[in-house]
Protein backbone atom coordinates (compact mmCIF):
# COMPACT_ATOMS: atom_id res chain seq x y z
CA UNK A 1 0.00 0.00 0.00
CA UNK A 2 1.04 3.17 -0.67
CA UNK A 3 0.50 7.07 0.68
CA UNK A 4 0.31 9.94 -1.18
CA UNK A 5 2.48 12.81 0.07
CA UNK A 6 1.04 16.15 -0.60
CA UNK A 7 1.89 19.85 0.68
CA UNK A 8 1.62 23.38 -0.43
CA UNK A 9 4.35 24.11 1.22
CA UNK A 10 6.33 22.90 -2.17
CA UNK A 11 5.54 23.49 -5.85
CA UNK A 12 2.42 21.46 -7.07
CA UNK A 13 3.94 18.42 -10.12
CA UNK A 14 4.32 19.86 -13.33
CA UNK A 15 3.76 16.77 -14.81
CA UNK A 16 1.68 13.64 -14.27
CA UNK A 17 3.26 12.58 -10.90
CA UNK A 18 3.40 13.60 -7.24
CA UNK A 19 5.78 15.25 -4.61
CA UNK A 20 6.45 12.29 -2.35
CA UNK A 21 5.00 8.79 -2.18
CA UNK A 22 5.33 6.88 0.58
CA UNK A 23 5.60 2.93 0.77
CA UNK A 24 6.24 1.01 3.76
CA UNK A 25 8.50 2.82 5.76
CA UNK A 26 10.21 4.90 2.80
CA UNK A 27 9.60 8.06 1.50
CA UNK A 28 10.84 8.46 -1.94
CA UNK A 29 10.78 12.48 -3.24
CA UNK A 30 10.10 13.54 -7.16
CA UNK A 31 13.09 15.61 -8.08
CA UNK A 32 12.36 19.25 -6.94
CA UNK A 33 13.62 21.83 -9.03
CA UNK A 34 13.77 25.55 -8.18
CA UNK A 35 10.04 26.55 -8.19
CA UNK A 36 8.15 28.96 -5.69
CA UNK A 37 5.34 27.52 -4.57
CA UNK A 38 3.60 30.88 -3.22
CA UNK A 39 4.73 32.95 -6.06
CA UNK A 40 4.90 30.07 -8.58
CA UNK A 41 8.25 32.11 -10.33
CA UNK A 42 10.78 29.54 -11.58
CA UNK A 43 15.04 31.15 -10.45
CA UNK A 44 17.37 29.92 -12.69
CA UNK A 45 19.77 33.26 -13.16
CA UNK A 46 21.22 32.70 -9.36
CA UNK A 47 22.71 29.10 -9.20
CA UNK A 48 23.19 29.06 -5.11
CA UNK A 49 19.21 30.76 -4.55
CA UNK A 50 18.43 28.04 -7.36
CA UNK A 51 19.60 25.52 -5.11
CA UNK A 52 18.91 26.91 -1.97
CA UNK A 53 15.52 26.91 -3.10
CA UNK A 54 15.21 23.42 -4.58
CA UNK A 55 16.70 22.20 -0.91
CA UNK A 56 14.00 24.15 0.94
CA UNK A 57 11.25 22.18 -1.24
CA UNK A 58 12.53 19.17 -0.55
CA UNK A 59 12.78 20.03 3.22
CA UNK A 60 9.11 21.52 3.21
CA UNK A 61 8.01 17.90 1.78
CA UNK A 62 10.13 16.23 4.36
CA UNK A 63 8.89 17.89 7.11
CA UNK A 64 5.00 17.42 5.97
CA UNK A 65 5.51 14.10 7.08
CA UNK A 66 7.34 15.21 10.30
CA UNK A 67 10.79 13.95 9.12
CA UNK A 68 13.99 15.51 8.17
CA UNK A 69 16.76 15.32 6.67
CA UNK A 70 18.39 13.08 9.22
CA UNK A 71 15.83 10.77 7.70
CA UNK A 72 17.39 10.74 3.94
CA UNK A 73 19.60 8.59 3.20
CA UNK A 74 20.21 8.68 -0.45
CA UNK A 75 19.90 11.52 -3.03
CA UNK A 76 20.36 12.55 -6.54
CA UNK A 77 21.59 15.73 -8.10
CA UNK A 78 20.81 16.37 -11.57
CA UNK A 79 23.32 18.85 -13.51
CA UNK A 80 23.04 20.96 -16.46
CA UNK A 81 26.30 21.62 -16.56
CA UNK A 82 28.88 20.00 -14.01
CA UNK A 83 31.11 22.93 -13.78
CA UNK A 84 28.39 24.32 -11.28
CA UNK A 85 28.98 20.78 -8.72
CA UNK A 86 30.86 22.62 -6.31
CA UNK A 87 28.82 26.04 -6.35
CA UNK A 88 25.70 23.23 -5.47
CA UNK A 89 27.73 21.22 -3.31
CA UNK A 90 28.56 23.94 -1.15
CA UNK A 91 24.29 25.01 -1.04
CA UNK A 92 23.28 21.01 -0.02
CA UNK A 93 25.99 20.39 2.42
CA UNK A 94 24.43 22.78 4.57
CA UNK A 95 21.11 20.80 5.14
CA UNK A 96 23.13 18.09 6.38
CA UNK A 97 25.26 17.00 9.77
CA UNK A 98 28.44 16.46 8.87
CA UNK A 99 29.45 12.48 8.81
CA UNK A 100 25.42 11.77 8.60
CA UNK A 101 25.47 12.96 5.04
CA UNK A 102 23.00 10.31 2.62
CA UNK A 103 24.45 8.15 -0.12
CA UNK A 104 24.23 10.15 -3.52
CA UNK A 105 25.45 10.29 -6.62
CA UNK A 106 25.05 14.12 -8.78
CA UNK A 107 24.79 13.70 -12.61
CA UNK A 108 24.97 15.87 -15.87
CA UNK A 109 22.43 15.91 -18.25
CA UNK A 110 21.52 17.61 -21.14
CA UNK A 111 18.71 18.96 -20.27
CA UNK A 112 15.92 19.87 -17.22
CA UNK A 113 12.53 20.45 -17.00
CA UNK A 114 11.62 24.42 -17.39
CA UNK A 115 15.26 24.79 -18.08
CA UNK A 116 16.50 24.40 -14.30
CA UNK A 117 20.29 24.02 -13.68
CA UNK A 118 19.68 21.42 -11.22
CA UNK A 119 17.00 19.18 -10.15
CA UNK A 120 17.45 16.95 -6.77
CA UNK A 121 15.42 13.99 -5.48
CA UNK A 122 15.83 12.23 -2.76
CA UNK A 123 14.69 8.32 -0.64
CA UNK A 124 14.22 9.10 2.93
CA UNK A 125 13.10 6.67 5.94
CA UNK A 126 10.22 7.12 8.22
Amino acid sequence: MKKIVKTNKAPQPVGPYNQAVIHNSTMYISGQIALDPITKELITNNLKKETMLVMNNLKAILESEKLSFENVIKSTIFLSDMGSFNEVNEIYATFFKSSNEPARETVEVSKLPLGVNVEISMIACL
